[in-house]
């Protein structure tokens, strides 16, 4: 029974201190512009650190697929040495015409049960010949394919090379223009403190709320066909042109009705751009995107993150980059109606339009 009591009151204090946590946010005097930037800065540098971490296992991974690519085409070319010199040898057996004088032989069998016995032995000489020459061809092919996938690899690899050391460049200087600012600050331990404290509040809370509320929305998207369906007024046809029309209310009240979450953030449709702003608990969160149409790898409307502010600090494109990546806010008008394709979306103020052509192919 004590021991029972004990584990309740540790998960009690552990849950409290938890709550503690993310409910209070750090308490120093607010900063100045100049602190702000270096508080923006230091959170830029721990996100685009975790883009190198990335980076690094990419790159590792891409190599080591590498060094297996390269490894089998060599085996592959082995094999090819000992197909090509069987094939070369049936070709020149049709080339010199032995297999014209086997056929002859055939054609001269003196007795039905002796052709019948050539004529066997005929086909299957030619069938083997034929097994050989499509083996060849099977085994080109595929040495051919893991040479485009050996090459491919590689750029890849020097891709992801170079942009491993942007980014390393990137932390490089950035660090340097932190550590300028907090020596030239006034009371460098504080700032220091507010660094640490941002950075962790960030990492425990920040992250986990930020992608908490891009799953909802990307899971509330998933819908948005249904809710257009519903709305009436929503879909005009004009020949083989549909246009879809969401106003800014709208699809307000449809995220709400979604999820919770979105009863403390407001969508504002604004000329080319989206916002999403509002605060929930001590978090703070504006977004800034735009849609386009993509039709690679299929014809999507493709929401773009162009700006990401978090508790008034602006967090860099790796972070706005791998939010796109995980979490899908995209609309496809395949969902809605099977032979459409989108042509054209915009936003306007207050409303969102989206054009779709009827596509039968």
């Amino acid at each position: 029974m004590n021991k029972r009591i004990k584990i309740t009151i540790s998960t009690l204090l552990t849950t409290i201190m938890m709550l503690t946590f993310i409910y209070v946010r750090p308490t120093l005097a607010a900063p100045t512009h100049e602190e702000n930037q270096i508080l923006q800065d230091s959170l830029s540098i721990v996100e685009i650190d975790h883009e190198i971490e990335r980076i690094s296992q990419e790159q590792q991974t891409l190599l080591h697929r590498q060094q297996e690519l390269r490894s089998n085409l060599t085996v592959q070319q082995e094999q090819m040495t000992i197909q090509r010199k069987r094939a070369g040898s049936v070709l020149r057996s049709y080339y010199m015409g032995e297999r014209d004088k086997l056929l002859s032989v055939v054609l001269g069998a003196k007795s039905i049960r002796q052709l019948l016995s050539l004529y066997d032995y005929y086909l299957l000489l030619i069938s083997h010949d034929q097994d050989v020459l499509q083996e060849y061809e099977s085994n080109y092919q595929s040495m051919r394919k893991t040479e485009q996938q050996v090459t491919q690899a590689s750029m890849e690899l020097e891709t992801v090379k170079t942009n491993l050391l942007a980014q390393r460049k990137r932390i490089i200087l950035l660090q340097s223009r932190v550590n300028d600012g907090v020596n030239a600050s006034n009371d460098p331990d504080t700032l220091r403190k507010l660094i640490g404290e941002m950075t962790a509040y960030w990492e425990n809370v920040g992250v986990y709320e930020v992608n908490k509320h891009f799953k909802a929305l990307a899971q509330a998207m998933q819908d948005l066909p249904q809710f257009i369906q519903q709305q009436q007024g929503a879909m005009v046809t004009n020949g083989k042109v549909i246009t879809i029309s969401i106003r800014e209310e709208d699809f307000n009240r449809f995220l709400k009705s979604e999820n919770e979450l979105f009863n403390h953030f407001s969508f504002t449709f604004a000329q080319d751009r989206i916002m999403v702003e509002g605060q929930q608990g001590t978090m703070k969160l504006r977004v800034e995107g735009h849609y386009t149409v993509e039709n690679e790898p299929k014809n999507a409307i493709l929401f773009h993150v162009d700006r990401l502010v978090f508790n008034g600090l602006e967090l860099p494109d790796t972070t706005r980059n791998k939010l796109e990546k995980d979490f899908d806010l995209g609309f496809y008008p395949q969902q809605l109606i099977s032979y459409v394709k989108a042509t054209e979306v915009r936003t306007l103020a207050g409303m969102l339009e989206v054009k779709l052509e009827l596509n039968f192919k």
